[in-house]
C-alpha cells in the first residue's frame, strides 16, 4: 500500500486532518506512518505515545490516533504500557525454533 498521506500533512509532515471513512487507504497509510514514528520492541508509557502523536499532529484531539492505532492493531497496549504490534518489549523476534508450517513427509519403499 502506497497511497500518499501529503494531502493530510503540512509542512512539516504532521497530520493535519484524519480521513474519511470512504478513504480508508488513506487511513491506514497514515496509520503506517504513525507506527514508523515508535521503535520495535520499546515500551513506552501513555504520556510518552501522546506526546509522540502530539508532536506529529495538529489535530485537535490526537487522541483520535491513538484509539485507531490500537484498533487498527498498529500498536497494543496492557497494563498502562504500549508497544508496537510487531515487536512486543522482552519477546525475542527470533523465530528459528518456531515451527515453519511446512510438514515432512517420509515415504519408504518395501519391495
Amino acid at each position: 500500500m502506497t497511497k500518499s498521506i501529503s494531502d493530510f500533512q503540512d509542512d512539516h509532515g504532521r497530520i493535519i486532518a484524519w480521513p474519511s471513512k470512504r478513504r480508508r487507504v488513506h487511513q491506514m497509510a497514515i496509520l503506517d506512518y504513525l507506527t514508523g514514528l515508535f521503535e520495535p520492541g520499546v515500551s513506552y508509557d501513555q504520556g510518552q505515545v501522546e506526546g509522540v502523536l502530539a508532536k506529529h499532529s495538529t489535530l485537535e484531539d490526537p487522541s483520535v490516533l491513538l484509539t485507531e492505532l490500537l484498533d487498527s492493531e498498529y500498536l497494543a497496549t496492557a497494563d498502562g504500557a504500549y508497544w508496537r504490534a510487531d515487536g512486543r518489549p522482552g519477546v525475542s523476534a527470533d523465530t528459528s525454533n518456531e515451527p515453519s508450517g511446512e510438514v515432512e513427509i517420509s515415504v519408504s519403499k518395501n519391495g
